[in-house]
């Protein structure tokens, strides 16, 4: 116990354990690199946890945009992770008087390990081993532990056509290499941490020094999970193409008022978020909003395709309310009373409200993510194509890790690293 802390319990007769830990990571807090940041949905939930985050390096500038208008605090290194050296990176720390970090995490991108779509299938693609750069900067800074995060396929990507290497084992060898000698990986649903959305993600922690295992960081699920109608029942109901600034009620239950709330995520902060932001739709044409209609409830496109008699399809791609073929994750209508599907950088087209005929607005895929109310997506524009150094609001949060399963992992961590 620091001598603070026997002081401290000396002097108040005895105090609780969470005051301990409080005042430990008041004297001493466990500090943190967020690489491959995104929009800072990691950032967010280690704060919330405890931890300090003291830099990020991010290549994306509609990202990094949004991370610093959330985290002021944070530097920003807005640069391909491949030029950032470590003499960067150490320069970074100098500045604050730090030498070594406790933790270094890295949502590496997904896209080539991802089955969503034909880049599942790609080989020779320099994201296929960017988490080198986050071992590389994670040895260099003498971190305590490195998280890792990304789509459970990454656990079956082969490291070349017809090759049984696999791109893990080559992890697992370049950690080991780099001397993080303890390692373990899990996938966690982010819907048993809190998170209203069926997501589930790898998960890899490693140490030099500490013998980490997933046991570790898999407890403390909830048995009660939160739905749709529970995340997003206190927004306005608004049609496509429009705004709302402010909500319909107070908080209608536990959900709402931690998304609302800000105490719950920066530090010295009371009270709820009172001011709608991000409420807001794009617009759809007319056949478009047809074509809603006629999807139910647990229902998507393919399903129109499955249900209608022929006539009746060309009859509805002649007026342009079908496409020419489904696609099929396009145009989920949410099921209100259970979690929704996972909330992807494509989710503008994949999900539908479950009760309007519209796709989501930028809060309501925020709230299936758990991002707070008060996160202001600033960078990027609401919508654009898909492209590798933009992206725009819907693709940031999808991409995201979702802050409330960040915070379970940070509170995980600080456990670890408390002892």
């Amino acid at each position: 116990m620091s001598s603070v802390t026997l002081n401290t319990f000396r002097e108040s007769g005895g105090i609780s354990i969470m005051s301990i830990v409080n005042e430990i990571s008041q004297v001493r807090p466990i500090t943190h690199i967020d690489l491959f940041a995104g929009p800072g949905g990691i950032c967010t939930g280690f704060k919330a946890a405890g931890l300090k985050t003291v830099l990020a390096v991010e290549y994306v500038d509609s990202c990094a945009e949004t991370y610093q208008a959330n985290h002021p605090d944070v530097e920003v290194i807005v640069k391909d992770i491949r030029e950032v050296k470590d003499t960067e990176i150490k320069e970074s720390l100098r500045k604050i008087n730090l030498s070594s970090v406790d933790v270094v995490s890295a949502g590496f991108p997904c896209e080539t390990f991802s089955t969503a779509g034909s880049n599942s299938r790609v080989y020779n693609d320099h994201r296929n081993f960017l988490y080198k750069e986050a071992i590389r900067i994670a040895d260099a800074v003498n971190a305590k532990i490195l998280v890792m995060e990304n789509v459970p396929a990454f656990m079956s990507k082969k490291f070349e056509h017809g090759s049984d290497i696999k791109v893990l084992d080559l992890l697992v060898n370049d950690l080991e290499r780099a001397g993080f000698k303890y390692h373990d990986y899990d996938v966690l649903n982010a819907a048993d941490y809190g998170v209203p959305q069926k997501r589930q993600r790898f998960i890899l922690w490693a140490s030099k020094t500490i013998p980490v295992n997933k046991t570790m960081f898999n407890g403390n699920r909830l048995e009660k999970k939160v739905t749709v109608r529970e995340a997003l029942s206190d927004l306005p109901h608004i049609g496509p193409d429009s705004e709302a600034n402010a909500y319909t009620s107070a908080p209608l239950n536990q959900y709402q008022k931690l998304l609302r709330s800000l105490g719950d995520w920066i530090p010295r902060q009371n009270g709820l978020v009172w001011s709608l932001s991000y409420h807001i739709t794009t617009k759809h044409r007319p056949t478009t909003i047809e074509r809603f209609r006629l999807i139910a409830q647990g229902e998507g496109l393919k399903d129109l395709f499955m249900k209608l008699t022929a006539t009746k399809i060309k009859s509805l791609q002649k007026k342009k309310v079908l496409p020419q073929k489904w696609y099929i994750q396009r145009n989920q209508r949410l099921l209100p009373d259970t979690q929704a599907m996972t909330v992807t950088s494509h989710c503008l087209d994949e999900m539908l409200h479950p009760f309007l005929d519209r796709g989501l607005s930028v809060r309501e895929a925020a709230r299936l993510q758990s991002f707070p109310d008060w996160y202001d997506f600033k960078g990027g524009p609401l919508i654009c194509p898909h492209m590798y150094k933009t992206q725009d609001k819907y693709e940031q949060i999808g991409d995201a890790v979702p802050p409330l399963l960040a915070k379970h992992i940070g509170r995980s961590l600080i456990a670890i690293l408390s002892k």
